[in-house]
């Protein structure tokens, strides 16, 4: 299946049906009165987060999704049928933008959840809602309220507990496939990963869901490379692991293009929790990786891992390290959330 991580639509919810003007004709009853019924009420246009989708992919082929309208009221004090809501099936991390594609409507975050993204049109009154002690036989019905039509956006953030960064060729895509089930494409030419990659990483009896993104390249946050479009995937994660290449000669200089492309991209994606790991220790003898190890924690400011995807040297004490930090963020989290419940506790 195809990835795409973000589209256009055209949304727009019913229209509510006309009251009907009516009046009973029955024999022997010559003052009737009115029996005119409302109008149903125009559907919405919803959308619902559902499990094994993680691409927005369907929308690549339809963009325009409209709601049933209302269906008119009849004699004899009937009420029109209300029209089909339509419902947009999407994954979990989606995010609704409206049309300038940057004010956030919805983060729809967990299965099951539903929102109304344009609700239907109410539907008339019939004549029967006007009638009075001074006006016996109105002829008058409202007609049905207009539907809601609107231009908006959806923008898929993968949801994973860990996310990968690097250069291109930074054996990102190794790496994961080497810690999971994941099967990316992997070639010794930059930007083979063209799209996100999930997979499920299992360690000391414990799992989680790590994200490999395309490299980044320096100006990647003001679009150079394609590797910016998808930093959102990774804004997310509890923690950050930053792969440098050990074979590069500037593993330094590498280090910091990724550090300040993170911090052009802005968020709080710079001020997650990062683990640098250095790469491809299979390929150095012992004399090049001391240099390049003291290079790194040089750049760093702080010790460095070693591994290498290729041999798997190095390579659970990495997602050991990485596991740690999932489980401090959790933590952290529970006890937010408990903490906001203790506050909204009421007190005599």
């Amino acid at each position: 299946m195809k990835f795409l991580d973000l589209a256009r639509i055209e949304i727009r919810s019913g229209s509510g049906g006309s009251g009907c003007v009516s009046f009973r004709r029955e024999k022997f009853i010559e003052y009737g009165g009115p029996d005119g019924g409302d109008g149903g009420r125009g559907g919405d246009v919803v959308a619902e987060v559902v499990e094994g989708l993680n691409t927005l992919i369907d929308y690549r082929y339809q963009q325009h999704f409209f709601a049933g309208n209302g269906r008119p009221g009849m004699g004899n004090q009937r009420t029109g049928a209300n029209g089909d809501d339509i419902v947009l099936r999407v994954p979990e991390g989606t995010e609704i933008l409206d049309e300038d594609q940057e004010t956030v409507l919805f983060d729809l975050t967990e299965v099951g959840q539903r929102v109304v993204l344009a609700k239907g049109g109410n539907g008339g009154w019939g004549n029967l809602r006007f009638k009075t002690s001074t006006n016996q036989a109105p002829r008058r019905s409202n007609p049905g309220q207009e539907g809601i039509e609107r231009e908006i956006w959806l923008r898929l953030k993968l949801i994973a507990d860990a996310g990968l960064l690097g250069l291109p060729n930074a054996g990102k895509s190794t790496f994961l496939a080497s810690c999971s089930n994941a099967r990316p494409k992997i070639a010794d030419y930059p930007f083979t990963t063209l799209h996100p990659n999930l997979g499920v990483v299992g360690v000391d009896n414990a799992e989680f869901v790590m994200a490999d993104i395309p490299g980044l390249i320096e100006g990647a946050s003001e679009g150079r490379g394609i590797g910016d479009r998808f930093l959102g995937h990774v804004e997310r994660c509890s923690v950050l692991l930053h792969l440098v290449d050990g074979t590069s000669d500037t593993v330094a200089e590498d280090y910091h293009t990724i550090i300040g492309e993170l911090e052009a991209y802005g968020g709080e994606l710079a001020d997650k929790p990062r683990i640098t790991a250095l790469n491809k220790i299979d390929a150095l003898d012992d004399e090049e990786r001391a240099e390049k190890l003291a290079e790194l924690e040089e750049a760093v400011g702080g010790p460095v891992m070693q591994m290498s995807g290729v041999s798997r040297e190095g390579l659970q004490e990495v997602l050991r390290a990485v596991r740690g930090q999932i489980e401090d963020d959790r933590l952290r989290i529970k006890k937010e959330e408990q903490s906001d419940e203790e506050d909204t506790t009421w007190r005599p």
